[in-house]
């Protein structure tokens, strides 16, 4: 039989026998629906945390130099955090030996931040900031600019001059239905100038990054930041390419070793943060969700291929003398083996499409009405059908060959 004609004559039983083929895709459609949607979800998660969290914290070919990493996704034992909690913080004068042994075109600034109360004469209640005393290139490592006013100044920068750049939340709360260009605005009871107000960062896991206010280092507001002004919390590198971002790492790994007098059996007592190390627990453990994904709806596809098979072998056993005037015509065996294969099969494939879309609409949902980040893979798809069609061509080998061995007499004897 041609497996065009085979096809046909399957999606005409399906259509013939409404109940009971429903009964046979529920299985298959239940396993690739669950497929879909927890891939969806794992995957939608890795974009996510790469994307709109270490991937608007840590800008592209760059790396921060700290005493300890500030993204820890994952568990940090005990002992781990007493390592971290003894290790000195990084000083101000580090920074100079650093950014003189780094190649020519790599960029560099300073960050120290704290979260500050904030007040203006425009609002009656004070409002809690994530305030970041900066230097050096910050705004173009972040490819972060203003939608008012301006940044600041390389002179600001040097003089320390007592001048903010905002975020839109502070600007709602603290500067309704105002312009706050030129306006005075007082971090911890220090007044300063409001020069401009940053692009908005959205936000991630309900974390705004608009929250925010930026100040020069040597602003009065740095005594705020640390428990003692000369300590900073970071220093943001960027190089042009991944090569010399690399080359740059162990450049500043060399020097700092050197200013902290490490021998060369002492571990670094400071860490060098990229975008891929932050992420390196999330990738592994992406790799067993997206297994368990795949596995767990196994189960209901296990129970597809039992449901698929035993409708097959009702079908055999239904279509008895069809199959022995087949032969009897002069059908060969591998022809009624291929007839029920290609019937089986589309009953996979069906069942698996229909999960797919069943699958990618739970996923929309999901994204809609929860805070879980959801996204087809693609890759997920086409193997929710390759994995549907293959349940039925497995689940159709046992009646199928039980249909190619009939004896035609027999057969039609049954008639």
């Amino acid at each position: 039989m041609n497996p065009l004609e085979a096809v046909r004559l399957a999606l005409n039983t399906i259509r013939t026998q409404k109940l009971k083929s429903a009964f046979t895709l529920l299985g298959v459609c239940i396993g690739v629906m669950f497929l879909i949607a927890v891939v969806s979800i794992v995957n939608g998660m890795g974009t996510y945390l790469k994307d709109d969290l270490v991937g608007k914290l840590i800008a592209i070919n760059s790396f921060e130099l700290r005493h300890r990493p500030n993204i820890n996704i994952g568990d940090v034992d005990a002992a781990t955090w007493e390592e971290y909690r003894r290790r000195k913080r990084l000083r101000y004068y580090e920074v100079g030996p650093v950014v003189e042994a780094l190649p020519p075109g790599t960029r560099h600034a300073v960050i120290a931040d704290n979260s500050l109360n904030l007040t203006s004469r425009y609002s009656a209640t004070p409002r809690s900031v994530r305030v970041s005393g900066v230097e050096g290139d910050f705004f173009e490592i972040k490819t972060l600019g203003v939608t008012a006013g301006r940044l600041p100044t390389p002179q600001e920068y040097a003089l320390g001059t007592p001048v903010v750049v905002i975020g839109p939340d502070v600007v709602d709360r603290l500067f309704p239905a105002l312009d706050p260009i030129g306006r005075e605005l007082r971090i911890n009871g220090v007044p300063y100038s409001v020069i401009g107000i940053v692009e908005s960062q959205g936000s991630a896991f309900g974390m705004s990054f608009d929250n925010v206010a930026y100040v020069p280092y040597k602003a009065p507001a740095r005594r705020l930041f640390n428990a003692e002004p000369s300590m900073i919390d970071a220093v943001l590198i960027q190089s042009p390419s991944e090569p010399e971002m690399l080359e740059a790492m162990e450049t500043t790994r060399q020097v700092m070793r050197v200013q902290h007098q490490l021998r060369p059996s002492q571990k670094d007592d400071f860490a060098l943060q990229t975008a891929d190390s932050a992420l390196a627990f999330w990738e592994k453990l992406e790799g067993y969700l997206v297994i368990a994904g795949v596995v767990l709806p196994a189960f209901g596809l296990v129970v597809g291929a039992i449901v698929i098979m035993n409708i097959m072998l009702v079908a055999v056993a239904e279509r008895t003398a069809e199959i022995g005037l087949r032969k009897a015509l002069g059908a060969r065996r591998r022809d009624v083996l291929a007839q029920f294969l290609v019937e089986s099969s589309t009953l996979g494939a069906v069942g698996a499409t229909i999960g797919v879309g069943l699958g990618v609409l739970l996923a929309f949902v999901m994204r809609t009405v929860t805070p879980l980040p959801t996204a087809v893979a693609p890759w997920s798809v086409v193997l929710g059908v390759l994995v549907g069609a293959g349940v039925g061509i497995i689940s159709g080998v046992y009646p199928a060959s039980r249909a190619s061995r009939l004896d035609p007499i027999a057969a039609l004897r049954q008639e």
